[in-house]
Protein backbone atom coordinates (compact mmCIF):
# COMPACT_ATOMS: atom_id res chain seq x y z
CA UNK A 1 0.00 0.00 0.00
CA UNK A 2 1.32 3.51 -0.90
CA UNK A 3 2.28 5.83 2.07
CA UNK A 4 -0.83 8.06 0.93
CA UNK A 5 -3.17 5.41 1.22
CA UNK A 6 -1.91 4.21 4.30
CA UNK A 7 -2.33 7.59 5.81
CA UNK A 8 -5.40 8.13 4.71
CA UNK A 9 -6.63 4.63 6.36
CA UNK A 10 -5.32 5.69 9.53
CA UNK A 11 -7.43 8.62 9.57
CA UNK A 12 -10.63 7.03 8.30
CA UNK A 13 -14.03 7.71 10.10
CA UNK A 14 -16.96 5.87 9.59
CA UNK A 15 -18.73 7.04 6.27
CA UNK A 16 -22.38 5.90 7.20
CA UNK A 17 -25.21 8.23 6.95
CA UNK A 18 -23.07 11.06 4.85
CA UNK A 19 -24.04 13.58 2.62
CA UNK A 20 -21.48 13.12 -0.35
CA UNK A 21 -19.74 15.72 -1.95
CA UNK A 22 -17.62 15.16 -5.89
CA UNK A 23 -14.87 17.34 -5.51
CA UNK A 24 -12.69 18.19 -8.87
CA UNK A 25 -9.05 18.77 -9.19
CA UNK A 26 -9.51 22.15 -9.23
CA UNK A 27 -11.86 23.00 -6.32
CA UNK A 28 -9.63 22.01 -3.34
CA UNK A 29 -11.09 23.99 -0.55
CA UNK A 30 -13.18 24.05 2.88
CA UNK A 31 -13.57 27.68 2.24
CA UNK A 32 -16.40 27.77 -0.12
CA UNK A 33 -19.00 25.79 -1.13
CA UNK A 34 -20.86 22.79 1.03
CA UNK A 35 -17.48 22.23 2.71
CA UNK A 36 -17.18 25.69 4.02
CA UNK A 37 -20.66 25.46 5.69
CA UNK A 38 -21.48 21.91 7.07
CA UNK A 39 -20.70 19.74 9.85
CA UNK A 40 -17.66 18.11 8.14
CA UNK A 41 -18.55 14.52 10.17
CA UNK A 42 -21.87 15.21 8.51
CA UNK A 43 -19.94 15.31 4.86
CA UNK A 44 -18.19 12.99 2.95
CA UNK A 45 -15.70 13.48 -0.25
CA UNK A 46 -15.18 11.63 -3.44
CA UNK A 47 -11.18 12.75 -4.86
CA UNK A 48 -11.00 11.28 -8.39
CA UNK A 49 -7.10 10.60 -9.33
CA UNK A 50 -7.85 10.13 -12.63
CA UNK A 51 -4.56 8.73 -15.65
CA UNK A 52 -7.08 9.54 -18.72
CA UNK A 53 -7.29 13.22 -17.88
CA UNK A 54 -2.93 13.95 -17.99
CA UNK A 55 -2.95 11.61 -21.31
CA UNK A 56 -5.82 13.84 -23.24
CA UNK A 57 -2.69 16.21 -23.64
CA UNK A 58 1.13 16.41 -22.75
CA UNK A 59 0.97 18.36 -19.76
CA UNK A 60 3.99 19.78 -18.27
CA UNK A 61 5.18 17.43 -15.77
CA UNK A 62 5.04 20.14 -13.10
CA UNK A 63 1.67 20.44 -13.85
CA UNK A 64 1.02 17.10 -13.33
CA UNK A 65 2.69 16.93 -10.19
CA UNK A 66 0.85 19.79 -9.02
CA UNK A 67 -2.71 18.33 -9.39
CA UNK A 68 -2.11 15.53 -7.86
CA UNK A 69 0.13 16.06 -5.08
CA UNK A 70 -3.02 18.85 -4.11
CA UNK A 71 -5.48 16.34 -4.35
CA UNK A 72 -3.82 13.66 -2.18
CA UNK A 73 -2.74 16.15 0.68
CA UNK A 74 -6.13 18.10 0.58
CA UNK A 75 -7.65 14.66 1.00
CA UNK A 76 -5.91 14.28 3.98
CA UNK A 77 -6.87 17.78 5.02
CA UNK A 78 -10.26 16.84 4.56
CA UNK A 79 -10.06 13.28 6.25
CA UNK A 80 -8.20 15.19 9.37
CA UNK A 81 -11.17 16.97 9.80
CA UNK A 82 -13.45 14.79 10.50
CA UNK A 83 -15.18 14.32 6.50
CA UNK A 84 -15.08 10.77 5.33
CA UNK A 85 -12.73 10.66 1.88
CA UNK A 86 -13.77 8.25 -0.99
CA UNK A 87 -10.25 8.19 -2.90
CA UNK A 88 -10.92 6.39 -6.56
CA UNK A 89 -8.09 5.99 -9.24
CA UNK A 90 -9.03 4.84 -12.45
CA UNK A 91 -7.97 5.38 -16.38
CA UNK A 92 -11.15 6.82 -17.82
CA UNK A 93 -13.28 9.73 -18.15
CA UNK A 94 -14.47 11.27 -14.47
CA UNK A 95 -18.21 10.30 -15.60
CA UNK A 96 -17.43 6.39 -15.92
CA UNK A 97 -15.17 6.68 -12.66
CA UNK A 98 -18.03 8.28 -10.72
CA UNK A 99 -21.17 6.64 -11.74
CA UNK A 100 -20.20 3.35 -9.84
CA UNK A 101 -19.64 5.75 -6.67
CA UNK A 102 -22.64 7.68 -6.81
CA UNK A 103 -25.04 4.22 -7.37
CA UNK A 104 -23.68 3.30 -4.35
CA UNK A 105 -23.42 6.34 -2.19
CA UNK A 106 -26.23 7.94 -3.65
CA UNK A 107 -26.58 11.20 -5.67
CA UNK A 108 -23.24 13.15 -5.67
CA UNK A 109 -23.24 16.53 -5.30
CA UNK A 110 -20.66 19.03 -6.88
CA UNK A 111 -19.91 22.38 -7.29
CA UNK A 112 -20.20 23.16 -11.28
CA UNK A 113 -17.09 22.54 -12.66
CA UNK A 114 -14.67 25.57 -14.10
CA UNK A 115 -13.73 23.82 -16.89
CA UNK A 116 -16.29 23.53 -19.58
CA UNK A 117 -14.42 19.66 -20.81
CA UNK A 118 -15.61 18.43 -17.10
CA UNK A 119 -19.04 19.88 -17.38
CA UNK A 120 -19.38 18.43 -20.39
CA UNK A 121 -18.21 15.02 -19.19
CA UNK A 122 -20.39 14.82 -16.26
CA UNK A 123 -23.40 15.94 -18.30
CA UNK A 124 -24.84 12.33 -18.59
CA UNK A 125 -24.47 11.22 -14.40
CA UNK A 126 -26.74 14.83 -14.10
CA UNK A 127 -29.05 13.97 -16.21
CA UNK A 128 -29.68 10.56 -14.53
CA UNK A 129 -29.47 12.56 -11.19
CA UNK A 130 -26.38 10.71 -9.97
CA UNK A 131 -24.71 14.20 -9.93
CA UNK A 132 -26.57 17.10 -8.25
CA UNK A 133 -24.65 20.52 -9.51
CA UNK A 134 -24.69 23.39 -6.71
CA UNK A 135 -23.31 26.99 -7.72
CA UNK A 136 -19.95 27.31 -8.28
CA UNK A 137 -19.20 29.67 -5.06
CA UNK A 138 -15.10 30.58 -5.97
CA UNK A 139 -16.31 33.50 -8.34
CA UNK A 140 -16.77 36.87 -7.48
CA UNK A 141 -18.74 38.27 -9.61
CA UNK A 142 -22.20 36.74 -11.34
CA UNK A 143 -23.20 36.16 -14.66
CA UNK A 144 -26.06 39.08 -14.32
CA UNK A 145 -23.25 41.20 -13.66
CA UNK A 146 -21.56 40.41 -16.79
CA UNK A 147 -24.86 40.57 -18.54
CA UNK A 148 -25.73 44.47 -17.16
CA UNK A 149 -21.92 45.20 -18.31
CA UNK A 150 -21.51 44.37 -21.85
CA UNK A 151 -25.54 44.69 -22.72
CA UNK A 152 -26.46 46.87 -25.77
CA UNK A 153 -22.40 46.64 -27.00
CA UNK A 154 -21.49 45.13 -30.07
CA UNK A 155 -18.03 44.51 -28.41
CA UNK A 156 -17.20 43.44 -24.88
CA UNK A 157 -14.90 44.93 -23.12
CA UNK A 158 -13.41 44.18 -19.50
CA UNK A 159 -13.09 47.75 -18.35
CA UNK A 160 -17.06 48.74 -18.58
CA UNK A 161 -17.39 45.10 -16.74
CA UNK A 162 -14.90 46.33 -14.10
CA UNK A 163 -15.85 49.47 -13.15
CA UNK A 164 -19.31 47.76 -12.97
CA UNK A 165 -18.08 45.27 -10.33
CA UNK A 166 -16.05 47.79 -8.33
CA UNK A 167 -19.15 49.43 -7.97
CA UNK A 168 -21.52 46.85 -7.08
CA UNK A 169 -18.73 45.45 -4.30
CA UNK A 170 -17.51 48.86 -3.09
CA UNK A 171 -13.99 47.73 -3.21
CA UNK A 172 -11.55 50.67 -3.78
CA UNK A 173 -14.71 53.05 -3.80
CA UNK A 174 -15.13 56.10 -1.44
CA UNK A 175 -18.67 57.43 -1.53
CA UNK A 176 -19.69 55.82 -4.80
CA UNK A 177 -16.38 57.09 -6.49
CA UNK A 178 -12.95 55.22 -7.41
CA UNK A 179 -10.85 55.73 -4.77
CA UNK A 180 -7.45 58.23 -6.36
CA UNK A 181 -10.47 59.60 -8.73
CA UNK A 182 -9.63 56.85 -11.35
CA UNK A 183 -10.87 52.74 -11.86
CA UNK A 184 -7.16 52.05 -13.10
CA UNK A 185 -4.00 53.28 -12.72
CA UNK A 186 -2.70 51.35 -15.37
CA UNK A 187 -0.99 53.82 -17.18
CA UNK A 188 1.63 53.75 -14.26
CA UNK A 189 2.19 50.77 -14.09
CA UNK A 190 4.60 50.29 -17.19
CA UNK A 191 8.05 50.73 -15.92
CA UNK A 192 11.34 48.49 -16.83
CA UNK A 193 13.28 46.82 -14.24
CA UNK A 194 17.06 48.09 -13.91
CA UNK A 195 17.53 45.64 -10.65
CA UNK A 196 16.41 48.00 -8.26
CA UNK A 197 14.19 46.97 -5.82
CA UNK A 198 15.36 43.65 -5.44
CA UNK A 199 13.32 41.31 -6.85
CA UNK A 200 12.40 38.29 -4.26
CA UNK A 201 13.05 35.00 -4.61
CA UNK A 202 10.34 32.95 -4.38
CA UNK A 203 10.03 30.09 -1.60
CA UNK A 204 10.23 26.65 -1.75
CA UNK A 205 8.62 24.05 0.17
CA UNK A 206 9.53 20.32 2.10
CA UNK A 207 9.65 17.30 -0.29
CA UNK A 208 7.20 15.02 1.94
CA UNK A 209 6.49 11.50 1.56
CA UNK A 210 3.49 12.38 -0.24
CA UNK A 211 4.85 14.50 -2.72
CA UNK A 212 8.06 12.25 -3.39
CA UNK A 213 5.49 9.62 -4.27
CA UNK A 214 3.79 11.58 -6.60
CA UNK A 215 6.90 12.89 -8.15
CA UNK A 216 7.81 9.04 -8.61
CA UNK A 217 4.49 8.16 -9.87
CA UNK A 218 4.40 11.30 -12.99
CA UNK A 219 7.86 9.89 -13.66
CA UNK A 220 7.13 6.45 -14.14
CA UNK A 221 3.77 6.88 -16.08
CA UNK A 222 4.20 10.18 -17.32
CA UNK A 223 7.83 10.22 -18.63
CA UNK A 224 7.00 11.10 -21.98
CA UNK A 225 5.38 14.65 -20.73
CA UNK A 226 8.00 17.78 -21.12
CA UNK A 227 9.03 20.07 -18.81
CA UNK A 228 11.39 19.63 -15.52
CA UNK A 229 9.59 18.42 -12.36
CA UNK A 230 11.19 20.79 -9.40
CA UNK A 231 9.24 19.14 -6.18
CA UNK A 232 10.04 21.14 -4.29
CA UNK A 233 8.59 24.46 -6.04
CA UNK A 234 5.41 22.46 -5.29
CA UNK A 235 3.18 24.28 -2.79
CA UNK A 236 0.65 21.04 -2.69
CA UNK A 237 -0.25 21.29 1.11
CA UNK A 238 -2.95 24.35 2.31
CA UNK A 239 0.19 25.28 4.47
CA UNK A 240 2.44 25.41 1.60
CA UNK A 241 -0.89 28.10 0.00
CA UNK A 242 -0.98 30.06 3.13
CA UNK A 243 3.15 30.60 2.65
CA UNK A 244 3.12 32.07 -0.74
CA UNK A 245 0.05 34.47 0.43
CA UNK A 246 2.74 35.68 3.02
CA UNK A 247 5.04 35.48 1.09
CA UNK A 248 3.73 37.86 -2.10
CA UNK A 249 1.78 40.21 0.41
CA UNK A 250 5.34 40.88 2.39
CA UNK A 251 7.18 40.84 -0.62
CA UNK A 252 5.92 41.36 -3.78
CA UNK A 253 3.02 43.35 -4.03
CA UNK A 254 4.62 46.77 -2.71
CA UNK A 255 6.64 46.87 -5.85
CA UNK A 256 4.44 44.34 -8.42
CA UNK A 257 2.35 47.53 -9.85
CA UNK A 258 5.07 49.51 -11.34
CA UNK A 259 7.21 46.56 -12.21
CA UNK A 260 4.38 44.46 -13.73
CA UNK A 261 4.68 44.89 -16.92
CA UNK A 262 8.40 44.44 -16.48
CA UNK A 263 11.30 41.34 -18.22
CA UNK A 264 14.67 40.87 -16.63
CA UNK A 265 17.15 37.74 -17.31
CA UNK A 266 17.99 38.25 -13.56
CA UNK A 267 14.77 37.24 -11.71
CA UNK A 268 11.91 35.19 -13.42
CA UNK A 269 9.22 36.11 -11.53
CA UNK A 270 10.72 39.77 -10.24
CA UNK A 271 7.13 41.23 -8.28
CA UNK A 272 4.41 38.81 -9.16
CA UNK A 273 2.61 36.88 -6.58
CA UNK A 274 2.75 33.80 -8.10
CA UNK A 275 -0.64 32.62 -7.13
CA UNK A 276 -2.51 31.87 -10.03
CA UNK A 277 -2.82 27.94 -9.97
CA UNK A 278 -3.54 28.48 -6.04
CA UNK A 279 -6.42 31.03 -7.17
CA UNK A 280 -7.24 28.54 -9.96
CA UNK A 281 -7.83 25.35 -7.67
CA UNK A 282 -9.40 27.13 -4.70
CA UNK A 283 -6.42 27.00 -2.61
CA UNK A 284 -6.59 30.59 -2.05
CA UNK A 285 -9.18 31.81 -2.72
CA UNK A 286 -9.99 34.64 -4.75
CA UNK A 287 -12.29 36.65 -2.71
CA UNK A 288 -9.79 36.02 0.26
CA UNK A 289 -7.05 37.80 -1.76
CA UNK A 290 -9.05 40.43 -2.92
CA UNK A 291 -10.34 41.50 0.62
CA UNK A 292 -6.87 41.02 1.40
CA UNK A 293 -4.80 42.99 -0.44
CA UNK A 294 -8.45 45.84 -0.36
CA UNK A 295 -7.54 46.53 2.87
CA UNK A 296 -3.74 46.53 2.68
CA UNK A 297 -1.71 49.59 3.13
CA UNK A 298 -0.09 49.04 -0.12
CA UNK A 299 0.73 51.74 -2.89
CA UNK A 300 -2.72 52.36 -4.87
CA UNK A 301 -0.90 51.85 -7.98
CA UNK A 302 -0.08 48.25 -7.02
CA UNK A 303 -3.00 47.80 -4.90
CA UNK A 304 -5.56 48.41 -7.31
CA UNK A 305 -3.14 46.95 -10.53
CA UNK A 306 -3.43 43.57 -8.43
CA UNK A 307 -7.16 43.42 -7.85
CA UNK A 308 -7.73 44.39 -11.44
CA UNK A 309 -5.68 41.51 -12.47
CA UNK A 310 -8.17 39.44 -10.13
CA UNK A 311 -11.38 41.04 -9.91
CA UNK A 312 -11.32 42.59 -13.50
CA UNK A 313 -9.93 40.09 -15.73
CA UNK A 314 -10.02 36.93 -14.19
CA UNK A 315 -13.58 37.55 -13.49
CA UNK A 316 -14.06 38.66 -17.06
CA UNK A 317 -12.28 35.64 -18.58
CA UNK A 318 -14.44 33.46 -16.75
CA UNK A 319 -17.74 35.14 -18.04
CA UNK A 320 -17.01 35.47 -21.62
CA UNK A 321 -15.75 31.64 -21.81
CA UNK A 322 -19.09 30.50 -19.94
CA UNK A 323 -21.42 33.29 -21.98
CA UNK A 324 -19.80 31.78 -25.31
CA UNK A 325 -19.80 27.87 -24.91
CA UNK A 326 -15.96 28.33 -25.03
CA UNK A 327 -15.85 29.72 -28.30
CA UNK A 328 -18.18 27.57 -30.11
CA UNK A 329 -21.01 30.45 -30.04
CA UNK A 330 -20.06 33.72 -30.61
CA UNK A 331 -22.11 37.31 -29.94
CA UNK A 332 -23.87 38.13 -33.02
CA UNK A 333 -25.09 34.38 -33.52
CA UNK A 334 -22.24 33.21 -35.53
CA UNK A 335 -20.42 29.97 -34.68
CA UNK A 336 -16.70 28.03 -34.53
CA UNK A 337 -15.45 25.25 -35.95
CA UNK A 338 -13.96 22.93 -33.24
CA UNK A 339 -10.98 20.78 -33.64
CA UNK A 340 -12.20 17.16 -33.30
CA UNK A 341 -9.23 15.88 -30.68
CA UNK A 342 -7.54 17.80 -28.39
CA UNK A 343 -4.60 19.37 -29.68
CA UNK A 344 -1.37 18.87 -28.16
CA UNK A 345 0.39 22.09 -29.24
CA UNK A 346 3.40 20.74 -31.93
CA UNK A 347 4.65 18.45 -29.24
CA UNK A 348 4.46 15.51 -31.41
CA UNK A 349 5.76 16.94 -34.20
CA UNK A 350 8.59 18.25 -32.69
CA UNK A 351 9.17 14.77 -30.77
CA UNK A 352 8.67 13.09 -34.32
CA UNK A 353 6.10 10.83 -33.02
CA UNK A 354 2.43 11.36 -32.95
CA UNK A 355 0.63 12.30 -28.93
CA UNK A 356 -1.77 10.22 -28.89
CA UNK A 357 -4.47 11.13 -25.98
CA UNK A 358 -6.53 8.02 -25.95
CA UNK A 359 -10.38 7.32 -26.49
CA UNK A 360 -13.01 9.44 -25.51
CA UNK A 361 -16.32 10.42 -25.52
CA UNK A 362 -17.69 11.52 -28.51
CA UNK A 363 -19.09 14.96 -26.91
CA UNK A 364 -15.83 15.85 -26.17
CA UNK A 365 -13.82 18.04 -29.09
CA UNK A 366 -10.48 19.51 -28.72
CA UNK A 367 -11.86 23.22 -28.37
CA UNK A 368 -12.93 26.14 -30.20
CA UNK A 369 -10.69 26.73 -33.48
CA UNK A 370 -11.28 30.44 -34.51
CA UNK A 371 -8.94 32.07 -36.55
CA UNK A 372 -10.17 35.86 -37.48
CA UNK A 373 -6.97 36.44 -39.47
CA UNK A 374 -6.55 33.38 -40.68
CA UNK A 375 -3.55 31.94 -39.56
CA UNK A 376 -2.65 28.57 -40.24
CA UNK A 377 1.01 28.00 -39.00
CA UNK A 378 2.37 25.01 -36.74
CA UNK A 379 3.97 25.58 -33.58
CA UNK A 380 7.43 25.96 -34.47
CA UNK A 381 10.08 23.45 -32.60
CA UNK A 382 11.24 26.64 -30.81
CA UNK A 383 8.26 26.52 -28.40
CA UNK A 384 9.64 23.16 -27.47
CA UNK A 385 13.43 24.11 -26.38
CA UNK A 386 15.16 23.91 -29.65
CA UNK A 387 17.25 27.29 -30.22
CA UNK A 388 15.55 30.06 -32.45
CA UNK A 389 18.48 32.51 -31.97
CA UNK A 390 15.96 35.05 -30.92
CA UNK A 391 17.32 35.64 -27.01
CA UNK A 392 13.84 37.15 -25.88
CA UNK A 393 12.19 33.80 -26.99
CA UNK A 394 14.56 31.00 -25.94
CA UNK A 395 15.16 33.20 -22.39
CA UNK A 396 11.23 32.82 -22.34
CA UNK A 397 10.62 29.08 -23.65
CA UNK A 398 13.22 27.67 -21.46
CA UNK A 399 11.67 29.37 -18.06
CA UNK A 400 8.51 28.17 -19.11
CA UNK A 401 9.51 24.21 -19.64
CA UNK A 402 11.66 24.68 -16.51
CA UNK A 403 9.52 25.56 -14.30
CA UNK A 404 6.03 25.61 -15.72
CA UNK A 405 5.15 29.27 -14.81
CA UNK A 406 5.78 32.68 -16.54
CA UNK A 407 4.23 36.07 -15.83
CA UNK A 408 1.47 37.37 -18.12
CA UNK A 409 3.75 40.05 -20.24
CA UNK A 410 6.30 37.29 -20.82
CA UNK A 411 3.49 35.33 -22.45
CA UNK A 412 1.76 37.92 -23.94
CA UNK A 413 4.24 40.24 -25.54
CA UNK A 414 7.42 37.46 -26.16
CA UNK A 415 5.37 34.14 -26.92
CA UNK A 416 1.70 35.47 -27.90
CA UNK A 417 3.32 37.90 -30.08
CA UNK A 418 5.64 36.27 -31.80
CA UNK A 419 3.43 33.43 -32.34
CA UNK A 420 1.04 36.20 -34.01
CA UNK A 421 3.86 37.44 -36.09
CA UNK A 422 4.46 34.37 -37.51
CA UNK A 423 1.07 33.02 -38.17
CA UNK A 424 0.79 30.37 -35.68
CA UNK A 425 -2.62 29.07 -35.93
CA UNK A 426 -4.40 30.64 -32.81
CA UNK A 427 -5.81 26.49 -31.46
CA UNK A 428 -2.48 25.31 -31.92
CA UNK A 429 -0.89 28.14 -29.65
CA UNK A 430 -3.65 27.97 -27.10
CA UNK A 431 -3.35 24.42 -26.89
CA UNK A 432 0.85 25.42 -26.17
CA UNK A 433 -0.22 27.23 -23.44
CA UNK A 434 -2.51 25.04 -21.95
CA UNK A 435 0.20 22.32 -21.64
CA UNK A 436 2.98 24.40 -20.60
CA UNK A 437 1.81 26.00 -17.75
CA UNK A 438 1.01 24.87 -14.33
CA UNK A 439 -1.58 27.51 -14.23
CA UNK A 440 -3.24 26.87 -17.53
CA UNK A 441 -6.80 25.39 -16.97
CA UNK A 442 -9.85 25.66 -19.91
CA UNK A 443 -11.81 29.01 -18.99
CA UNK A 444 -8.59 30.65 -18.59
CA UNK A 445 -5.96 29.69 -21.19
CA UNK A 446 -8.69 29.69 -24.18
CA UNK A 447 -9.84 33.09 -23.95
CA UNK A 448 -6.58 34.66 -22.89
CA UNK A 449 -5.25 33.08 -26.10
CA UNK A 450 -7.56 32.60 -28.60
CA UNK A 451 -8.80 35.90 -28.11
CA UNK A 452 -6.15 38.25 -26.38
CA UNK A 453 -2.98 36.50 -27.40
CA UNK A 454 -3.44 35.74 -30.65
CA UNK A 455 -6.94 38.14 -31.93
CA UNK A 456 -7.71 34.69 -33.02
CA UNK A 457 -11.75 35.96 -31.74
CA UNK A 458 -10.86 39.99 -33.78
CA UNK A 459 -12.03 42.32 -31.40
CA UNK A 460 -14.77 40.56 -29.81
CA UNK A 461 -13.64 41.89 -26.16
CA UNK A 462 -10.13 43.36 -27.14
CA UNK A 463 -9.40 46.17 -28.73
CA UNK A 464 -6.65 45.29 -31.49
CA UNK A 465 -3.95 42.47 -31.96
CA UNK A 466 -1.16 43.04 -29.16
CA UNK A 467 1.68 42.64 -31.20
CA UNK A 468 5.28 44.41 -31.24
CA UNK A 469 8.46 45.00 -33.05
CA UNK A 470 11.61 44.58 -31.29
CA UNK A 471 11.27 48.16 -29.37
CA UNK A 472 9.32 47.17 -26.98
CA UNK A 473 10.78 44.05 -25.83
CA UNK A 474 14.09 46.00 -25.92
CA UNK A 475 12.12 48.68 -23.85
CA UNK A 476 10.74 46.71 -21.14
CA UNK A 477 13.55 43.87 -21.14
CA UNK A 478 16.88 43.44 -20.74
CA UNK A 479 16.74 40.39 -23.22
CA UNK A 480 17.91 41.76 -26.26
CA UNK A 481 21.64 42.55 -24.75
CA UNK A 482 23.00 39.38 -24.79
CA UNK A 483 21.24 38.52 -28.58
CA UNK A 484 23.21 38.09 -31.87
CA UNK A 485 20.55 40.78 -33.42
CA UNK A 486 20.56 44.00 -32.31
CA UNK A 487 16.75 45.86 -31.65
CA UNK A 488 17.74 49.05 -33.41
CA UNK A 489 19.48 47.48 -36.37
CA UNK A 490 18.57 44.08 -37.51
CA UNK A 491 15.95 42.51 -35.38
CA UNK A 492 14.01 40.19 -37.36
CA UNK A 493 10.78 41.08 -35.00
CA UNK A 494 10.37 44.02 -36.41
CA UNK A 495 10.02 43.28 -39.58
CA UNK A 496 7.94 40.22 -38.94
CA UNK A 497 5.65 42.88 -37.09
CA UNK A 498 5.67 45.04 -40.14
CA UNK A 499 5.09 41.93 -42.57
CA UNK A 500 2.35 41.23 -40.44
CA UNK A 501 0.80 44.32 -40.70
CA UNK A 502 0.83 44.28 -44.57
CA UNK A 503 -0.53 40.56 -44.50
CA UNK A 504 -3.32 41.69 -42.26
CA UNK A 505 -4.30 45.36 -43.67
CA UNK A 506 -7.51 44.25 -44.81
CA UNK A 507 -8.80 42.53 -42.02
CA UNK A 508 -7.11 45.24 -39.50
CA UNK A 509 -8.48 48.27 -41.20
CA UNK A 510 -11.19 49.92 -39.42
CA UNK A 511 -9.87 49.50 -36.46
CA UNK A 512 -8.83 52.86 -34.19
CA UNK A 513 -6.75 50.92 -32.30
CA UNK A 514 -4.26 49.95 -35.22
CA UNK A 515 -4.70 52.68 -37.40
CA UNK A 516 -1.50 54.70 -36.99
CA UNK A 517 0.54 51.71 -37.00
CA UNK A 518 -1.06 51.01 -40.12
CA UNK A 519 -0.41 54.86 -41.58
CA UNK A 520 2.90 54.48 -40.83
CA UNK A 521 3.20 50.87 -43.00
CA UNK A 522 1.77 52.81 -45.75
CA UNK A 523 5.35 55.30 -45.48
CA UNK A 524 7.09 52.89 -45.50
CA UNK A 525 9.20 52.89 -48.69
CA UNK A 526 8.78 49.53 -51.71
CA UNK A 527 12.42 48.33 -50.70
CA UNK A 528 11.60 48.29 -47.05
CA UNK A 529 8.28 46.52 -47.30
CA UNK A 530 9.80 44.21 -49.69
CA UNK A 531 12.60 43.05 -47.43
CA UNK A 532 10.36 42.97 -44.13
CA UNK A 533 8.31 40.76 -46.34
CA UNK A 534 12.02 38.57 -46.79
CA UNK A 535 13.05 39.09 -43.75
CA UNK A 536 9.41 37.40 -42.55
CA UNK A 537 9.72 34.51 -44.38
CA UNK A 538 13.09 34.17 -43.82
CA UNK A 539 12.31 33.78 -40.10
CA UNK A 540 9.28 31.18 -40.65
CA UNK A 541 10.73 29.17 -42.64
CA UNK A 542 14.05 28.72 -40.91
CA UNK A 543 12.08 28.73 -37.83
CA UNK A 544 9.49 25.74 -38.66
CA UNK A 545 12.76 23.55 -39.78
CA UNK A 546 14.11 23.80 -36.34
CA UNK A 547 16.93 26.04 -37.17
CA UNK A 548 19.12 28.65 -35.87
CA UNK A 549 18.56 32.38 -37.12
CA UNK A 550 21.70 34.29 -37.59
CA UNK A 551 22.20 38.17 -38.27
CA UNK A 552 24.71 36.68 -41.15
CA UNK A 553 21.65 34.56 -43.14
CA UNK A 554 19.20 37.40 -42.85
CA UNK A 555 18.37 37.68 -46.54
CA UNK A 556 19.16 41.01 -48.54
CA UNK A 557 20.48 44.32 -47.74
CA UNK A 558 19.68 45.22 -44.03
CA UNK A 559 19.24 48.71 -43.14
CA UNK A 560 18.47 50.19 -39.61
CA UNK A 561 15.28 49.71 -38.11
CA UNK A 562 13.29 52.18 -36.81
CA UNK A 563 13.04 51.90 -33.00
CA UNK A 564 9.10 52.78 -32.81
CA UNK A 565 8.14 49.42 -34.65
CA UNK A 566 5.68 48.31 -32.28
CA UNK A 567 2.50 49.15 -30.25
CA UNK A 568 2.52 49.17 -26.54
CA UNK A 569 0.27 46.41 -24.91
CA UNK A 570 -2.27 48.23 -23.43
Amino acid sequence: MSVFLQELKTREVDPAGRRWIYVPYDQLSDAVGPLSCEDPEELGIVIVENRWKPRRRPYHQQKLALVLASGRHFALEQAERGVAVRFVTGDAPYASLLEPVAKQLGTLRVMEPAERELRVDLALLVSRRLLEVVPHEGWLTTREQFDAAVSGAKRWRMDAFYRRVRKDSGILMDNGKPVGGKFSFDAENRKSWKGEPPAPTPPRFPVDEIKQEVVDLVEEHFAAHPGRLDPEALPTRQADAEEVWRFARRRCLEHFGPYEDAMSTRSRTLFHTQISALLNNLRLPARRVVEDVAQSKLPLASQEGFIRQVLGWREFMHHVHDATDGFRSMPGGAESQCANRPGDGGFGSWRGSPWRSGRAPARLDGGAAPSFLEATAAVPPAFWGETSGLACLDRVVNEVWDTGYGHHITRLMVLSNLGTLLGIAPRDLTDWFWVAYVDAYEWVVEPNVLGMGTFGLGDCFVTKPYVSGAAYIDRMSDYCGSCAFSPKRDCPITSLYWDFLGRNADALDGNPRIAMPLRSLTKRDEARRAQDVAVSEWVRTTLQRGEVLTPAAIPGETKPCSPSGGTAPK
